[in-house]
């Protein structure tokens, strides 16, 4: 199914109006850094969290300047966090294509990425609403937060499907909020509204990352990252957490200390794998997104014009069926 078609549909026109912003924004004269921004360009994108803001904004109201511009400081802090992230891990790829550390180097994927955030900060700077400002300046203090918290987890001992909640909402779950919350907030929506639609992103954003780590699990070259690339990152994820933590394999748990301690083998990881999905860890996790779901489906029944709610449907739809 073209989940995507519904969701442009009633946001074509605003879509493609941020877009040409988009790559206007991520355009400069100088050599080396339009080279670098051409290659950030190239990656495109399905954009899901700028037409999550859009369809937000259209739900409480009419898209103006004031929601492209915010909508563009969202994915331009966005996008540098991926630049800076790229740089923290030594990701060699991003999504198929060659990350800009290693394109470049680390030295100039830390100056870009400063560079598209100062632009992030001057588009919310252009919408001048002081609210979208706040809103933005804090998103990036939770987003390092969550990085930051994910380091300190790896090294941790306790395998928690709390702390994995706190790190994923941190880290992906705000940024759906985000979207929600600043399309809402760029047409005047009431306080009200506005709290009810940071739930839903809050519940899209918990979704698109539990999917994310399903795919761990599997192994297909259409995702853009090996299997098990997470455990040979020292991260644990929620399949694999709730499998030891409804097990009493010493041997498991062994493994999964391994993972922590960075010590831990290809042959290791596909036994942890495989162990993972024998004991119910993917169906719980995809349980878990269903639960999820059903909060954000009471939102689309309750709070959703009648025209946007196939928009709606096909973006829940889509973050829950995904394939890439």
């Amino acid at each position: 199914m073209d989940y995507l078609s519904k969701i442009r549909r009633p946001i074509e026109g605003e879509m493609n109006d941020f877009i040409e912003l988009f790559n206007l924004s991520l355009s400069h004269e100088d050599g080396l850094l339009e080279q670098v921004l051409s290659h950030i360009r190239q990656r495109g994108g399905k954009r899901m969290r700028p037409m999550l803001l859009m369809l937000s904004a259209k739900n409480y109201g009419k898209v103006s300047d004031v929601t492209l511009n915010a909508a563009l400081g969202l994915e331009l802090l966005h996008t540098a966090s991926l630049v800076h992230d790229d740089v923290v891990d030594e990701s060699g790829e991003r999504r198929g294509q060659a990350s800009v550390n290693a394109s470049f180097n680390n030295k100039v994927a830390v100056l870009v990425g400063d560079f598209i955030l100062s632009t992030a900060l001057l588009r919310v700077a252009i919408s001048e609403n002081i609210l979208i400002v706040k809103h933005l300046s804090e998103l990036g203090r939770i987003l390092s937060n969550g990085e930051l918290l994910q380091l300190s987890n790896i090294s941790n001992t306790e395998i928690s499907e709390d702390i994995y909640y706190q790190v994923i909402e941190k880290k992906t779950a705000v940024l759906f909020e985000s979207c929600s919350a600043l399309g809402a907030i760029s047409v005047g929506a009431s306080d009200d509204d506005i709290e009810k639609a940071k739930r839903f992103g809050h519940n899209i954003g918990m979704i698109f990352q539990i999917r994310d780590d399903i795919f761990d699990y599997f192994d297909s070259k259409e995702i853009g990252k090996p299997t098990g690339n997470d455990m040979a990152e020292g991260k644990l994820t929620l399949p694999v957490i709730y499998a030891l933590n409804h097990s009493d394999s010493s041997a498991m748990m062994t493994l999964a200390k391994k993972v922590k301690a960075g010590t831990i083998n290809a042959d290791e990881i596909a036994v942890l794998v495989e162990f993972t999905k024998q004991s119910g860890g993917i169906d719980y996790a995809k349980r878990k997104m269903e639960e999820f779901a059903a909060d954000a489906q009471k939102y689309i029944d309750e709070c959703v014009k009648s025209e946007l709610k196939e928009a709606f449907t096909a973006y829940l739809d889509y973050v829950i069926q995904r394939t890439i």
